[in-house]
């Protein structure tokens, strides 16, 4: 006889009903008509409204989910920070992602993700954010300014007294040129003229970048291509990508420097239902087209990953912190975002972009 391995007067584990209730986040089920099958607790807090009084009704009676310019065609979507209108009356400002049920066609999850903290939060890691950078700027023209102008200031004085003119000359040249490229450098952030958006195919772009990399910076490493052969064509400026790309492809290589399989990966990928606010103030848009630069290296320091766009942040002892910053920046102003990463087994980095589709 099969004796039983459970252990006697065991503990109970709980049933998914109490799981579901217990969910830290808002969460609708809906059926296939469209009409709520359940409702977690903090879904009954957030909206104001019972489970009873939801069960049954048609989801567009209880609120009024966001509008996509593209159908949902069975795949998730996701919005957020943004304003749901319930029909009861009052907003609320959330997280908003629809999520289909695996082998049970038209059904599927809502969850709502209060975004009044996180909005807190933001505002709070923006001004520490602002705070860093400016400490930072201080501290990079400081070292990147002062060392120069002593130069300068040392061979100024040997002219004066006629010791190696030409030699001389040489070095107070380089020197003023040196501070006037990081001038240029700086200036880039402060050029508010609008990017020329047009849709463009971009694998031509992707492979051109991938070649300049091959014969320069990159020549030590295999970049390899993982393309989505479908992609339709995608909404940018031609220069302003190219130098995103590229900037990101000489990072990934001096990252992958030590590594002895060192490897980069260019992948594309169409994201259905992805539509985020490019930044605070702007409205919600698709941004289904994505462009990553993926390498095998062991990624930044941890105390500045999270700050890697920031300016004048860097983890290079020789990094002025200005590179990824601007990639940022010309991101932004061609409706995009761009998220960092450490993804996989083992981890890899990810340097994420998404943009929108050519024409939207």
């Amino acid at each position: 006889m099969v004796q039983s391995r459970r252990r006697v007067n065991a503990p109970e584990g709980p049933d998914f009903a109490e799981l579901f209730a217990a969910l830290p986040v808002a969460v609708l089920v809906v059926d296939p008509e469209s009409r709520v099958a359940h409702a977690n607790a903090e879904c009954e807090a957030l909206l104001n409204l019972s489970e009873r009084a939801m069960l049954g009704q048609p989801l567009a009676s209880i609120l009024k989910a966001p509008e996509d310019e593209n159908p949902r065609d069975n795949h998730g979507f996701a919005a957020f920070d943004i304003e749901i209108e319930l029909r009861r009356g009052g907003k609320v400002r959330v997280d908003y992602v629809e999520s289909r049920v695996a082998d049970h066609p038209g059904w599927q999850t809502i969850t709502l993700h209060h975004a009044a903290a996180s909005r807190r939060m933001g505002h709070n890691a923006d001004r520490a954010s602002a705070a860093r950078a400016a400490i930072g700027a201080a501290a990079m023209l400081a070292h990147e300014i002062k060392n120069p102008l002593s130069g300068i200031r040392g061979a100024a004085q040997l002219l004066s007294k006629g010791k190696g003119a030409a030699e001389l000359t040489t070095l107070i040249t380089t020197e003023v040129d040196r501070i006037a490229a990081l001038i240029d450098r700086m200036q880039d952030f402060t050029d508010t003229r609008p990017l020329q958006l047009a849709p463009e195919n971009i694998y031509p772009l992707l492979d051109h970048a991938r070649r300049v990399a091959l014969a320069g910076f990159g020549r030590h490493v295999v970049i390899e291509e993982r393309f989505d052969p479908s992609l339709p064509p995608v909404q940018i400026d031609r220069d302003a990508t190219l130098q995103v790309v590229l900037n990101l492809l000489k990072n990934a290589s001096e990252a992958v420097r030590d590594q002895a399989d060192a490897r980069i990966t260019l992948a594309t990928a169409y994201r259905h239902g992805m539509a985020i606010a490019p930044g605070p103030g702007k409205p919600r848009r698709p941004l289904p087209i994505e462009i990553c630069v993926i390498d095998n290296g062991p990624g930044p320091p941890a105390d500045i990953a999270e700050h890697l766009f920031d300016p004048f942040i860097s983890g290079k002892p020789e990094g002025q912190g200005l590179g990824l910053a601007l990639v940022d920046k010309l991101v932004r102003d061609m409706g995009g975002i761009i998220q960092f990463a450490r993804e996989g087994t083992p981890p890899m980095t990810v340097f994420r972009i998404m943009l929108p589709r050519g024409g939207a």
